[in-house]
């Protein structure tokens, strides 16, 4: 019989807490029978059955192979050719490949109460063939619903405003807890990027109603401050020319220098307030 202990692993993965351990003593009398008489026809049958032992995997494939029913020693086979006995060795194909798997939106209820679809993008691969054989019935659906319901479960306690910023952090997040379940299966959560996050029709008009009221207010709040900024410049500026009656001549002959410059048929000359005031005082 095969010994099985706790609280440990091994090549080959563990299952339902126990160890899966591969031992010829495994096979049971009844096995090494079946076995025994499988390769004496293959022996008579040689070389037609060849073509029933000779099998190839591809560079980016591993075969699990289980003899009797129990899992055969020496892990995963490949790349390249492999041998097994017909009638008492079955073996199943595993893609080692990257697999991207598009999350269907979910309808997240976020922290603050709103309700938002969101969908995310997954990349994982199997990283122990055996494991993703032995401790899970498919590896690659139970990861992908998985990761249906963690995406639920991690945006649902963030707020709108986190869901919309810090997606870089949620992700990684996500990532990390799928990893962390997906190890058993012996797959390996590589990426996981939060696609899209679609607000309601309704909410986003009251997102741009407050985000163009916001640029409103600072807009006008900028004017405000142009205008107390150009105010104070001109009251400096009449002080200065206040203290020479001479300098408000030549300002008078700029603006008309500026003036004439423009091609204008109809030339403004200004009268100096001096002469202005001096006629005033007389009256």
């Amino acid at each position: 019989m095969a010994t099985k202990s706790k609280g440990g692993s091994n090549a080959y993965g563990t299952f339902a807490g126990e160890e899966v351990e591969d031992s010829n003593e495994g096979y049971g009398f009844c096995g090494w029978i079946l076995t025994v008489i499988s390769i004496l026809i293959v022996i008579c049958t040689f070389p037609i059955s060849l073509l029933f032992c000779i099998k190839i995997v591809q560079e980016y494939e591993r075969a699990v192979i289980f003899r009797v029913g129990r899992l055969k020693s020496g892990g995963a086979k490949g790349p390249g050719i492999f041998f097994i006995i017909p009638c008492v060795d079955n073996y199943l194909k595993i893609d080692l490949r990257t697999v991207s798997f598009d999350v269907p939106p979910q309808e997240i209820l976020s922290k603050d109460s709103v309700t938002v679809a969101v969908d995310a993008v997954v990349y994982f691969r199997v990283s122990n063939p055996i494991s993703s054989v032995v401790n899970v019935e498919d590896a690659n659906r139970s990861t992908k619903l998985l990761a249906q319901t963690t995406l639920r479960n991690v945006l649902g306690t963030k707020s709108l405003s986190e869901i919309l910023v810090e997606r870089e952090n949620i992700s990684h997040s996500i990532q990390h807890t799928l990893d962390e379940a997906t190890d058993p299966w012996g797959v390996k959560v590589e990426r996981v990027e939060v696609k899209d996050v679609r607000l309601p029709q309704q909410l986003q008009r009251a997102m741009a109603a407050e985000a163009e009221a916001s640029r409103e207010a600072r807009a006008k709040v900028i004017a405000a401050e142009g205008e107390m900024n150009a105010a104070r410049a001109l009251k400096e500026a009449s002080e200065v020319i206040t203290e020479s009656p001479s300098a408000l001549q030549l300002r008078y002959l700029q603006t008309l220098q500026a003036i004439s410059a423009e091609k204008n048929s109809t030339i403004i000359f200004p009268l100096p307030i001096d002469m202005i005031q001096s006629v005033t005082n007389k009256l």
